[in-house]
């Protein structure tokens, strides 16, 4: 990992974008999930039950404890949290200053103290997945504001300004992508899932997936084959490819990578999945090294000399090594789904061949292995940081890089030891296995959500047709109309959306509320109560132009919703992207004192017996919250996403733009001759620019 600058630096970066997309998403629906009005209030969670303040921080990890000191309550507290965070995660994108320990640090607790009041709404994989990566970027970090310059040796024993310890928790990083890899890889076979088994998966997935694009239409009415084959190449992906990311071999790395990358570019054009296939190239970085960014072109001029007889030799036994490794690849995924080639109807022929059982005994014989694998290659960084250590040259720099190679090794494998728990979940038989001590490791960090276990697509839904729950109210209780929402499938004539980074959570919610009855999302009853109240705040989760809602005028009297089963249409449907088949009524009609409404709001606890505490509105920091909510209310949360992402490259357009000007010493460096000979070079002292150059001697 010596050579990992740049990934390193493009990761932070990702990191940063990729808060300020979930910081800013979620501000823009904090009202209507979270306010005083909204469906779950978030003050509701946070309740003093007589423990001291270090007390209640520790076991609920949230700066929200502190918003009544200034003079603001949980939703603004939450609304405050989110700008800080959005604006920081800009700044540490665009200034290479901010990416600093302490700003990921910051931005880490912002989002873990959300995520402890988010209730349902943040109950997803990629949360705590940015999680898990936002504790890692404070690791990777640099703690000093300013680097030094580039030089091709310096006394640290690498590049100068890198410390032994730079590279060893970005080590983390590559063992993250590969637990989140090959776990999803693997649950989606212990599921059970008759599609995944069958290959026929995909062959639904485009359809019945939360918020489906409008790619994913036309990628729905692709051949039966090729979704068979699609399948199997995720699989490969998925399993096999995960164990090259510890490859010594170099191209095999790289080859691991824009597999990932070619995966989660086909998700998110085909699927809304906010930031998750961001996030998850970021993490891909870990895979990348200096020589493979830098892409500097090479001078033909000059010559390369031959290299040795025993670089040479390596480098054709790394090459066998390579090309037996995509062998090996080819033959197993050939021999494991039976892959025959049709050349009669130009069409490649696949199926399972093996069984659940050999499936589950090999999960047995190999998740122990892989374990060792992440313990042997973290062996070898430890190795090599410690090697790079005994080359740091001075007395004090060698005290202060043992200080800082000992904390961040200890930080490093003690991460190492907290994740082999949640990754270990996949195989209980391993689980029960596992060190004690990394149980009670794991158990004592549980909250602080620095680890997580990951399946993602474990089973797919909707079969016989996409079920969706359509919302319809009434003044009358005779006369209905539908309530349509922004993003989720609705209208058959309107087409998919295309709202990523940005994550409808109430629309992701009404997907799983479709998958089983009302009573098993008890935030529904909340939402039917607030829309037959007509509150506003939660109506814009719903349209941001208040005027696009039926009952704007006047909240409906009765509201209740149905059950519909949804599929693509068919090629040739003009104005048609959906079919539709109503199925059952999913929410009995309901008003406002409506006994059945009552007592669903009583067993679910959502009944609010106590007052609303005033919202703090005297205060400058309140003022200016409400003043910032005036301004960006109008916007929808797409387009103010991607006006951050247009600004950010205007930005770093400028900054590229910039950067020649701000540098002539650079260029008058390039453009001075080299010294005669006897003459010695007269660079700077310790790699610094200096105007004042040592006199030449005479001769």
């Amino acid at each position: 990992m010596a050579g990992s600058r740049l990934p390193r630096q493009l990761f932070l970066q990702g990191v940063a974008a990729v808060f300020m997309f979930a910081f800013a998403s979620l501000y823009m629906q904090i009202p209507g999930l979270y306010g005083t009005d909204g469906i779950l209030p978030a003050r509701r969670t946070l309740r003093p039950q007589g423990k001291t303040r270090l007390q209640q921080l520790w076991e609920v990890p949230t700066l929200l404890w502190e918003a009544p000191r200034l003079g603001l309550d949980t939703a603004q507290g939450l609304e405050l949290l989110s700008l800080l965070g959005a604006l920081l995660g800009l700044g540490a994108l665009l200034l290479r200053p901010l990416r600093h320990l302490l700003v990921y640090l910051l931005l880490w607790v912002a989002y873990l103290s959300v995520c402890q009041v988010g209730q349902v709404f943040l109950y997803f994989q990629w949360d705590s997945l940015l999680l898990e990566t936002g504790f890692l970027a404070v690791l990777v970090a640099p703690l000093r504001l300013r680097q030094p310059p580039h030089r091709k040796q310096g006394p640290l024993g690498g590049l100068a300004g890198a410390w032994p310890h730079e590279g060893l928790p970005f080590w983390l990083v590559r063992w993250l992508l590969f637990r989140l890899m090959f776990a999803s890889g693997v649950v989606k076979l212990t599921s059970r899932c008759p599609t995944w088994w069958g290959l026929t998966a995909l062959t639904y997935h485009y359809e019945t997936q939360c918020l489906p694009t409008p790619a994913a239409w036309l990628a729905h009415h692709l051949p039966v084959w090729l979704h068979r084959l699609s399948t199997v190449a995720t699989f490969l992906i998925e399993i096999a490819v995960p164990p090259l990311f510890f490859a010594p071999i170099r191209r095999v790395r790289l080859a691991a990578f824009y597999s990932q990358v070619l995966l989660q570019v086909l998700i998110a054009v085909t699927g809304n999945y906010n930031f998750f296939n961001l996030l998850t190239l970021v993490l891909a970085t870990a895979l990348l090294d200096d020589q493979h960014l830098a892409a500097e072109p090479s001078r033909g001029r000059r010559r390369k000399a031959p290299a040795p007889w025993p670089q040479a030799l390596l480098a054709v036994l790394s090459l066998l090594l390579e090309l037996a490794i995509y062998g090996l690849l080819a033959y197993g995924t050939a021999h494991y789904f039976g892959l025959e080639v049709d050349w009669a109807q130009r069409s490649i022929h696949s199926r399972t061949t093996f069984t659940f059982h050999q499936f589950s005994q090999w999960l047995k014989t190999v998740t122990l292995p892989t374990m060792w694998l992440g313990v042997a290659s973290l062996a070898w960084e430890l190795l090599a940081a410690f090697w790079r250590w005994t080359q740091v040259q001075g007395c004090l720099r060698k005290l202060w890089a043992a200080v800082q190679l000992s904390v961040l090794g200890t930080a490093t494998v003690a991460m190492f030891t907290i994740s082999l728990v949640p990754y270990s979940y996949m195989e209980p038989g391993t689980h029960g296995r596992l060190w004690a001590g990394a149980h009670r490791l794991f158990g004592t960090v549980e909250h602080l959500q620095l680890a997580s276990s990951y399946g993602l697509f474990r089973r797919m839904t909707g079969l016989g047709g996409r079920p969706e729950v359509v919302l319809e109210g009434s003044y009358d209780g005779h006369r209905w109309m539908e309530i349509e929402f922004m993003y989720k499938p609705g209208n058959v004539s309107r087409p998919p959306p295309v709202v990523a980074p940005h994550q409808p959570r109430l629309d992701w919610q009404m997907w799983f509320a479709a998958l089983g009855p009302h009573t098993h999302s008890p935030w529904f009853t909340s939402l039917v109560l607030r829309l037959l109240q007509g509150k506003e705040p939660v109506i814009r989760l719903l349209q941001s132009n208040p005027a696009r809602y039926p009952f704007h005028k006047q909240p409906p009297t009765y509201i209740r919703a149905q059950r519909y089963k949804y599929w693509f249409s068919q090629p040739g449907e003009q104005g048609r992207w959906w079919r539709r088949q109503w199925v059952e009524e999913f929410f009995p009609p309901v008003s406002l004192g409506d006994p059945k409404l009552e007592t669903l709001l009583q067993q679910f606890g959502l009944e609010d017996k106590s007052p609303p505490r005033p919202r703090g509105s005297g205060g400058l920091l309140p003022q200016a919250l409400l003043w910032a909510r005036t301004q960006l209310a109008p916007l929808e949360a797409p387009t103010l996403l991607w006006g951050l992402v247009v600004a950010a490259g205007a930005a770093r357009a400028m900054q590229a733009l910039l950067a020649p000007l701000a540098s002539p010493p650079a260029r008058e460096e390039k453009l001075r001759p080299a010294p005669k000979k006897g003459e010695p070079a007269t660079p700077a002292p310790d790699g610094c620019s200096s105007s004042a150059q040592a006199p030449r001697r005479k001769k």
